[in-house]
């Protein structure tokens, strides 16, 4: 009886949803969010509760179905409402604008919005409630949700409340949200929900789950749903192929997805406009435009002629290269086959050419089609401009304004925009100022951009003190910065070495409540370092913590900065800050620290960083691996160091680290140690470790101990190997000097054993 009224009464609606909105909803719902697949783990036993775990098939996955070659049964009588009338129409909501408007709707949406503060009471209201909302309202509820995960965890917990069942509507719904998403676990449990509900499938549910599997990179996977409908004896339809030949397109299996229009043809579904534009625009994607041609040629001779997204599509590949020929004899082709160029066929060429660059081209097409008597308007004549300033022709793009001025088509905002920011790319700043000046007396409020885009000019010309300026008289001129705007004056503050200036304009754009991005923080805080003041670097991120978003990247430069001045104390003082910030150090921050304590000769704290860095299962990058061998072997800490590179190969291979020790001790001339790990190296017999063979064989001629040179480059021959043969030679010269003619005899015969030298 609680929900008696709710069709008759608005403002009973409302009581009820503002009590739901005072009680909990979030116990009631699974206690975890679906993961990237569209998993739920919570599992609710109820008359409705379904397995979360087998979408398809009983115990199993739909792959391991698929792989094993069980029948997936998809088979079930037909099911019929209280009417008689059979459950399963395929028709999505086609306009819920009004639904969601309604306010049970709006303030279940805004319920679920706030889930995180509900509290574990009324669960049953909330059921009624659900019970109430019709399922274009249900429908309205999933689609405003903004993830679709949230949605997905809402249809699940919906559909386990017993004496409710989903409508197809709102399966379907579901299943079109999924299909803009990756979550094709989702789709694949929403379908054998369906089936389990009796609820007749329609070939568009297959259609939408090919989508997800694509938006994941799943291409085979997608392709795999023909022989799941085949099994459930439901014939895929015109949609269907069509989604199959733009998931192939998509991945560029062009010959596949020909293959598919083969199929197409043989189950005589006959192809339109839309199988063969995908095709066209994939084979154009691919540079193949003479495959694309054929198959408008090969659609000339079928029921199905080309239209004019055909033609645009091969137009817009010609117009990149700026091939007039091309685009006009496509022109010619279009009127042969009974498709007039329109007004659309122009401004698509004038935008595609303009965008490519070539404005001069553009304006041949545009005075054409004025000459065709089609009206030309500012947004072809700004997309022209545009391209002139991009490419620093002013000239020619004041011309083309004067005649917008003349046709009686004056420029809007966007258009004096694009020329004030042409005029300062080009250097002209002062004219550029002028033209700002003078707009509000042609027509135009200058607005936020057009100051923007004169201000970045400004501080690229190095005049960023008289953009500050511009920016502190903006109310009297009656224009509002934006994060763009600051963020310009803060970069060009730095260009110029002052830092000050940057830091002061930062902490504005923080006061007027836009947060710089990491990337720009990270940006002062280089300079600051750089000019050797990472105590300002420091200010400025605990400035910046509360408002803003700082990340490691931001932390580790600082380190860096605190690094490069032998500032030890202050470097793991940051680091601490970032354990109580709840910002996580990665490799980079421990490998920047490493290094510091390696060039100061502070190797036992390095290593006590290096296990502290595999504990916390970071993995070791490359620069990581040449940072700990450089300073280790420079300080001839050798044991130390394959102890802690034996444990960092477990945890992140790298195959040519033993021949980078070697080449790091030679460098230093520890030629002795290089030798001990020889035996490492010559295990597989690379290029690598011919290198690294060669450089101990020098190092050792230069330390006067050709001896050892010698026994170096017969280990080589030993593992089938070849030493280089000049070097051979001047070892063999080296050895004769030190009275080892035997050596270097022999070492000359292997030469003639291998067949490189003949006697």
């Amino acid at each position: 009886m609680l929900f008696k009224s709710i069709n008759y009464a608005t403002h009973y609606q409302d009581s009820i949803a503002k009590r739901v909105c005072r009680r909990a909803l979030v116990h009631s719902w699974p206690s975890k969010n679906p993961n990237e697949n569209g998993y739920i783990s919570d599992e609710r036993s109820g008359p409705n509760s379904v397995r979360v775990s087998n979408l398809f098939g009983g115990g199993r996955d739909y792959d391991s179905c698929q792989e094993s070659g069980e029948e997936v049964d998809f088979k079930f009588s037909r099911n019929y409402d209280a009417n008689g009338q059979e459950i399963g129409g395929f028709r999505g909501v086609e306009n819920d604008g009004d639904e969601i408007r309604h306010p049970l709707v709006t303030e279940v949406c805004r319920l679920i919005d706030l889930r995180s503060n509900w509290t574990p009471n009324l669960e049953g209201e909330l059921k009624q409630l659900v019970r109430s909302l019709k399922p274009q309202q249900i429908s309205a509820v999933l689609r405003h949700q903004k993830d679709a995960r949230i949605a997905l965890q809402l249809f699940y917990w919906a559909d386990r409340q017993w004496r409710y069942q989903h409508h197809p509507i709102v399966y379907n719904s579901m299943l079109e949200i999924l299909s803009k998403t990756s979550l094709y676990q989702g789709a694949k449990r929403v379908i054998r929900l369906m089936s389990r509900r009796r609820i007749r499938l329609h070939p568009e549910a297959f259609g939408y789950l090919m989508i997800s599997y694509s938006r994941a990179g799943h291409w085979r996977k997608a392709l795999q749903v023909f022989s799941v409908m085949e099994k459930a004896k439901i014939s895929p339809n015109l949609l269907v192929y069509n989604i199959a030949i733009y998931v192939l397109v998509k991945s560029n299996k062009l010959e596949m997805a020909m293959k598919i229009l083969d199929r197409m043809k043989l189950v005589e579904i006959a192809p339109n406009e839309v199988t063969y534009n995908c095709l066209i625009k994939g084979y154009c994607d691919a540079g193949r435009i003479q495959d694309a041609m054929n198959l408008i040629q090969a659609m000339s001779l079928t029921n199905c002629s080309p239209d004019k997204v055909c033609y645009h599509t091969i137009m817009g590949f010609y117009c990149k290269d700026n091939k007039i020929e091309e685009i006009r004899s496509l022109m010619k082709k279009m009127k042969e086959g009974n498709v007039i160029p329109d007004q659309v066929t122009y401004n698509t060429l004038i935008h595609m050419l303009s965008k490519s660059g070539y404005g001069v081209s553009a304006i041949s097409f545009l005075k054409e089609a004025e000459q065709h008597g089609f009206s030309i308007d500012k947004v072809e004549y700004s997309a022209i401009i545009h391209s002139f300033c991009e490419s620093g022709d002013i000239e020619k793009a004041k011309e083309l304004m004067k005649e917008m001025n003349m046709k009686g088509c004056p420029p809007d905002i966007v258009t004096y925009t694009d020329l004030i920011n042409g005029l300062c790319r080009v250097g002209k700043v002062l004219e550029a100022k002028t033209l700002l000046q003078e707009i509000s007396k042609l027509g135009c409020k200058p607005n936020t951009v057009s100051y923007t885009a004169f201000l970045n000019g400004l501080c690229r010309n190095g005049k960023s003190s008289e953009a500050r300026e511009i920016l502190n008289t903006s109310e009297d001129e009656l224009w509002v910065p934006n994060s763009i705007t600051y963020s310009v004056l803060m970069h060009g503050f730095i260009r110029e070495g002052k830092l000050p200036e940057a830091h002061e304009i930062t902490r504005e754009m923080i006061r007027k409540g836009f947060s710089p991005t990491p990337a720009e923080i990270n940006l002062l805080i280089q300079s600051f370092c750089q000019n050797g003041r990472p105590n300002d670097a420091k200010k400025l991120i605990q400035e910046c913590l509360e408002k803003c978003e700082i990340n490691e990247v931001n932390f580790t430069t600082l380190i860096n900065g605190f690094c490069k001045n032998q500032d030890l104390e202050s470097a793991f003082s940051v680091l601490d800050d970032m354990y109580l910030k709840d910002i996580k150090p990665d490799v980079v921050t421990y490998t920047t620290i490493i290094d510091t304590l390696g060039k100061m000769g502070l190797i036992e704290k390095a290593i006590e960083m290096i296990n502290k860095m595999l504990a916390k299962s970071l993995i070791p990058t490359l620069v990581t691996y040449r940072v700990i061998i450089n300073r280790f072997c420079q300080h001839g800490r050798v044991d130390e160091l394959l102890s802690l590179l034996d444990k960092m190969v477990l945890r992140q291979p790298y195959k040519n680290v033993y021949n980078l020790v070697i080449e790091k001790l030679c460098l230093f001339g520890k030629v002795d140690e290089a030798y001990k790990l020889l035996g490492k190296v010559l295990r597989t017999g690379s290029r690598t470790d011919v290198d690294s063979c060669h450089m101990l064989i020098e190092s050792y001629l230069k330390k006067g101990d050709p001896g050892s040179a010698y026994k170096v480059a017969c280990r080589m021959f030993g593992r089938n190997l070849v030493p280089d043969l000049k070097l051979c030679e001047k070892l063999r010269k080296i050895l004769c000097v030190y009275g080892m003619s035997r050596e270097a005899d022999e070492i000359m015969l292997r030469f003639v054993e291998c067949g490189k030298i003949s006697l």
